[in-house]
């Protein structure tokens, strides 16, 4: 039975799970605006991204978080302490888990996150992947049995199966309150920002192995010219010579390659034609230097 949703409901949501079970494809999927970048590799979101979905009965405010797993280094404790910051900040949460029972790394967030008085849904993401719909009960009886989620929702954040449901279901369990952010608005996150997500997302998707999360983009310069061109150059740090020859490629391809298409997708973020300046120099260890991260806006 479909509930009923009075006045008008607003509130902040977080997006939490393990790395790559979908959380930033279902930020996407629910603003209708690319605001994540998504890879097939684990781990790909860093920072907070927020995102605003406006419906006629409320405003839900998302914040798609990092993968939450064990630190191994100075940006992975960073990574850890943004995630878990965030929680303190919102009405509601999302575990959002891939289609199969918990594993130990489910299960210790679960410990975790039961005991921080918010409101849980547990998004069983991916079921476009599950051909036996019978084995997904079996799942969430397996969830079930470590919390009492608020409610239960399957979704395929890729097709958007289910997840108007979890938009209703989000409305009905947020606050009456006001509109926090007018209708225009869907982030707040800085053109620069997304042009440097961009890059990274096309590196990653053209890197293998550990190198793509040795990966980091600085824009140093952002000129508009008076005939509406944008030119940019960005600093693409990597942690080793090594990988710094893998991303260039041979004579230069791959990184060719890459900057070609993340400029075809900077052209349609900032509506305008863009020049792309890439070069790639060496930070030894820069996952593990205060500094360095700090340089790179992890502060």
């Amino acid at each position: 039975m479909p509930k009923t949703i009075t006045g008008f409901r607003s509130g902040f949501v977080a997006i939490m799970g393990k790395p790559n079970v979908g959380k930033s494809t279902l930020l996407n999927m629910v603003t209708g605006q690319k605001l994540a970048i998504v890879t097939s590799r684990p781990q790909t979101t860093r920072n907070r991204i927020m995102g605003v979905k406006n419906v006629p009965q409320g405003q839900i405010v998302l914040f798609d978080t990092p993968g939450i797993h064990a630190p191994l280094h100075t940006l992975g404790r960073f990574i850890l302490k943004t995630s878990m910051d965030t929680v303190g900040e919102v009405e509601l949460v999302y575990l959002v888990v891939n289609p199969v029972r918990p594993d130990e790394e489910d299960i210790a967030l679960m410990n975790v996150l039961k005991d921080t008085g918010k409101k849980l849904f547990l998004v069983v993401n991916k079921t476009d992947m599950v051909k036996d719909k019978l084995a997904l009960l079996t799942v969430i009886d397996a969830y079930r049995r470590y919390i009492d989620f608020a409610e239960i929702i399957p979704i395929s954040a890729k097709t958007g199966s289910g997840v108007d449901d979890l938009v209703t279901e989000t409305l009905y369990y947020l606050p009456e309150g006001p509109k926090y952010y007018p209708d225009e608005v869907v982030t707040d996150v800085f053109e620069r920002f997304m042009v440097s997500e961009i890059i990274r997302e096309k590196l990653m998707d053209y890197t293998h192995d550990e190198i793509p999360h040795a990966i980091a983009a600085d824009i140093v310069r952002w000129e508009e010219k008076k005939s509406g061109l944008i030119s940019i150059s960005v600093n693409i740090f990597v942690e080793k010579p090594s990988q710094k020859g893998i991303i260039i490629g041979k004579n230069g391809k791959m990184l060719k390659a890459a900057g070609t298409r993340a400029r075809k997708d900077i052209e349609e973020l900032v509506g305008t034609k863009v020049y792309l300046d890439l070069f790639i120099k060496v930070k030894k260890n820069w996952r593990k230097d205060v500094a360095a991260l700090n340089e790179l806006g992890f502060k």
